[in-house]
């Protein structure tokens, strides 16, 4: 009998310690994912549904239960996570939202003008068939203006991904403020009775050498930040570079706090840094916009061409590229 009730305390701290430990993985901000900080100080308690903190393996967020979307969802962009796994499709309700929340639905979407738009990328998560269905939670969904999510946004999304294949390392925050929307149906402030629209559209990028790490952020660290209206009407025939901006002025918009893990002074050097384009470290080219049905690239210097069906480049001139 005492060996019973030995064996029946044993198993029963354990139970507990491993309880803790799950718990601890969902609660803190232990996460590879907020490297630079949690801009909202977002936790996983359903004391803060609108700042309420989900911590994945494959990104980090901070859900809003009154607006139906992310504040902002955060993740590491390195070669690791990218492979050639299939896009998965599988658009979803997230099943770790607590269980008497409404969760979104892909029908909340249908019809509505605006595209179920991925904060993290689907094409962020490639390595695995797991990690890329993961990015179609609607959790990680915004309603998104089509010109925006198909054309400047995927656009600075394809020029992240090149700079990881140029031996980078990003970390990257994407979220939202404001509300109303133009979608390809109007103008819209809610979609039913579930999720708002935003009015504008945020990412912070932090580029670090492939292998780098917290301790390597210093005030030559190259940040990109940019501010897109979610409103058709302003988006077309134009790049991502048109909408560059300072994270400071992102921080005053929104409240959120950005490089909070870095020193104060580090962090305010960083916040008011602009991206230059022509006068970068980084000489990666990136897609201007769509030009007879081809998509038209610009480099540091100005030039502007396609890729032609040698897969050589064809240069236009160079006002063809004039997406600013």
């Amino acid at each position: 009998m005492k060996t019973l009730r030995s064996s029946v305390y044993i198993i029963s701290v354990y139970l507990l310690l491993i309880s803790c430990t799950r718990q601890k993985i969902v609660s803190t901000t232990d996460s590879i994912h907020l490297l630079m900080g949690n801009p909202t100080n977002a936790q996983a308690s359903e004391s803060v549904p609108d700042n309420y903190l989900i911590v994945k393996p494959q990104y980090a967020l901070s859900y809003n239960r009154s607006k139906g979307h992310a504040n902002w969802v955060a993740w590491e962009l390195s070669k690791k996570w990218l492979g050639s796994s299939d896009r998965q499709n599988d658009f979803r309700p997230d099943a770790s939202l607590p269980a008497s929340w409404y969760k979104v639905t892909p029908k909340d979407y249908t019809n509505s003008g605006f595209d179920r738009g991925h904060l993290c990328p689907s094409a962020d998560r490639t390595n695995t068939a797991e990690n890329n269905s993961e990015t179609f939670l609607m959790t990680n969904m915004i309603p998104q203006a089509p010109e925006l999510n198909r054309e400047a946004w995927a656009y600075l999304e394809e020029y992240c991904r090149e700079l990881v294949a140029q031996k980078h390392r990003l970390f990257i925050i994407s979220g939202t403020y404001g509300t109303g929307g133009e979608g390809s149906k109007g103008t819209l402030n809610k979609l039913g009775n579930n999720v708002e629209v935003p009015a504008r559209l945020y990412k912070v990028i932090t580029v670090l050498p492939e292998n780098g790490n917290l301790n390597d952020i210093n005030a030559n660290t190259p940040v990109i930040a940019v501010d897109f209206p979610n409103k058709t009407s302003l988006l077309q025939n134009a790049g991502w570079f048109r909408f560059i901006t300072t994270t400071a002025d992102i921080e005053k918009k929104t409240g959120h706090s950005f490089f909070t893990n870095t020193s104060k002074s580090v962090q305010t050097t960083l916040t008011a840094k602009r991206f230059d384009y022509t006068n970068s470290s980084l000489n990666v080219d990136t897609k201007c916009r769509e030009y007879n049905g081809k998509p038209l690239f610009i480099g540091k210097s100005g030039g502007c061409y396609y890729i032609n069906s040698n897969k050589n480049k064809t240069y236009v001139e160079r006002n063809l590229c004039n997406c600013q």
